[in-house]
């Protein structure tokens, strides 16, 4: 690098630094999830406005591979937390419910996405058909278990029942959604059948090896910030290792910073009732929300354009956002009506699912980096992620007001299913 590119970098990073906390502010005083204010930024410093001029003199072309090689390790960083947070724990009790509803919402939207991609393929053609259905399917079917977390911990719905059953409903869809991407990945990625063929032992090392292995190696001693010191740092070349593998075999690297952060072990076997990696997660998510992850805002909003949207598009948009928004919610709504659960928090629990933010414009990027979506309809796709991200929280408010009542560890029996 040059002097000239280094000064640019840092000047890029302050102003995206400050630029994002400023959006999220914002976001939260209007009601929304801080996500919302820092994806819009993205955007709005995008070619879409003044036809890029403003991203063009604060990120120059030639200091743009470096804020990619950033972000990038923002979303290694993300996904681990993603996987580290996902809890068996909320499935005590709402097995039933939280199995069917995610069932529901990810099958409708799926299907929904694949007849809508056969439509879009008329005049947005693909050299991967195949790759491109599945694609379609499964953006449509993800939910955003962080955003929704934050939603209901803002709503002080995380102590109802209905949101404990909202937090697993997700986990399990991030889950088949996440596996429904790789399979996409394998199919429309560049890595060869061997190396996909060690994906399946990777897993088991993972689970019988790896983890039992960190158990171990995070063992709880009492001597304070060097044990969190070398917890940390056992944790960020685990990760980054992890991602690397799943890179080299052709599956992309969120799928190796996801898995090891779901292998990451709650309890050490010397201290089984201590958070071992409590006080890792924080430390990453703090930076990582300040500096890295806000720089994928800004390289993902700089590939959106809606400045030369026609007819056409406005009308792909349209049906984007009706299969995304009706499959996600009837497929929620009727799953959790079959459970025996009341139709108020029914709807509440349906509109909770179709919360995408983060984890969609991650998806998104992975389709646009694989050729799978063209500009044109990358864009339309992230309008979508923010739309049904935005009206999670106006729609809760007139359909589900959190009364003091409902604040409570014991289940809510207005919202309980019949069974």
């Amino acid at each position: 690098m040059t002097t000239d590119q280094i000064s640019m970098l840092m000047l890029a990073l302050a102003v995206i630094a400050l630029l994002s906390f400023a959006g999220g502010a914002l976001a939260r005083r209007l009601g929304q999830p801080p996500v919302i204010g820092e994806i819009l930024l993205g955007v709005a410093l995008g070619p879409t406005l003044l036809s890029g001029a403003i991203s063009d003199h604060l990120f120059p072309t030639d200091i743009r591979p470096f804020l990619t090689a950033l972000a990038n390790i923002g979303v290694a960083l993300f996904m681990f937390t993603v996987g580290a947070e996902m809890d068996a724990k909320l499935l005590r009790g709402r097995r039933l419910v939280a199995g069917t509803v995610a069932a529901g919402s990810i099958a409708l939207p799926f299907g929904l996405g694949a007849v809508l991609a056969v439509y879009l393929l008329g005049h947005h053609p693909s050299d991967n058909r195949t790759g491109f259905i599945l694609f379609m399917g499964a953006a449509m079917s993800v939910t955003a278990f962080p955003v929704l977390a934050r939603i209901l911990t803002d709503r002080g719905m995380h102590r109802t029942w209905l949101g404990n059953v909202a937090l697993a409903c997700a986990a399990i869809d991030d889950v088949l959604a996440w596996t429904l991407l790789a399979v996409v990945v394998a199919i429309a990625g560049s890595g060869t059948t061997l190396l996909l063929l060690l994906f399946i032992p990777y897993l088991l090392v993972m689970a019988l090896v790896v983890r039992p292995a960190l158990r171990r190696l995070l063992a709880y001693r009492s001597d304070g910030s060097g044990h969190q010191r070398r917890a940390l740092a056992i944790t960020l070349v685990g990760l980054l290792l992890s991602a690397a593998f799943t890179e080299w075999i052709g599956l992309h690297f969120i799928f190796g910073a996801f898995l090891f952060g779901a292998v990451m072990p709650r309890t050490s076997e010397a201290s089984p009732r201590v958070d071992v990696i409590g006080g890792v997660t924080e430390r990453i998510s703090n930076l990582n929300g300040i500096l890295l992850l806000p720089i994928f805002f800004i390289v993902a909003g700089l590939k959106v354009n809606l400045s030369g949207m026609g007819g056409a598009d406005f009308l792909d948009l349209a049906l984007i956002l009706l299969v995304a928004v009706g499959g996600k919610f009837l497929g929620a709504f009727s799953a959790a009506r079959l459970t025996g659960m009341a139709g108020r928090p029914a709807t509440a629990l349906a509109v909770l699912m179709n919360t995408r933010g983060l984890t969609e414009l991650i998806i998104l990027t992975v389709g646009l980096q694989l050729g799978v979506l063209n500009g044109r309809l990358y864009s339309a796709m992230v309008v979508m992620a923010l739309v049904t991200t935005t009206m999670a929280g106006p729609i809760l408010n007139l359909i589900y007001p959190v009364r003091r009542a409902d604040i409570d560890a014991s289940p809510d029996p207005a919202v309980q299913p019949s069974r």
